[in-house]
């Protein structure tokens, strides 16, 4: 398994994660259900730390393909650019969902706005999730690019191999 194999592996856990904790957020708090909700924050949590793995194996999975013919830089740092805010939007999403977590044990009245907190998080989170997600689809698959994207991919690796 090669560093671009892994990343693919692991990529898709941190946008997973979030769309099973919304769901099982919703559920919660439609169902008036603690445990519920305590598992939505656990959901959240795991897919931060999923995050943490996607972002570790990306500049590994960058060094194996950026030499392959028709792999565009510029479609590579659209994709880092939108990873990283998504990180970020996925680290804060765990940390306040550890917050949720933890004020769910106590009769706290902070607990009593932290699921729709969590929720509008985790709303944001995903929007920012697809935008990293669509981004590093579109290095290989070039059936999701926009026309601008593929003019800008076949002048990149027109650059690419003039160097």
């Amino acid at each position: 398994m090669n560093n671009a194999h892994l990343h693919l592996v692991v990529n898709h856990l941190p946008i997973i994660f979030p769309i099973v904790g919304v769901i099982i957020l919703l559920i919660a708090i439609f169902t008036k259900s603690d445990d519920s909700k305590r598992n939505a924050y656990i959901v959240f949590i795991l897919g931060a730390v999923a995050s943490v793995a996607a972002m570790a194996t990306g500049e590994g999975a960058e060094d194996a393909i950026e030499n392959i013919q028709g792999v565009s830089e510029n479609l590579m740092h659209r994709h880092e650019e939108a990873a990283e805010i998504f990180a970020g939007m996925s680290y804060f999403l765990g940390a306040v969902s550890l917050l949720g977590f933890l004020t769910s044990y106590r009769n706290f009245s902070l607990d009593k706005l932290m699921p729709v907190t969590i929720l509008i998080v985790a709303g944001v989170s995903l929007y920012f999730a697809q935008e990293a997600g669509r981004t590093g689809g579109e290095i290989r698959h070039t059936e999701i690019r926009s026309g601008a994207n593929i003019q800008s991919a076949v002048e990149n690796s027109g650059e690419d191999q003039d160097d």
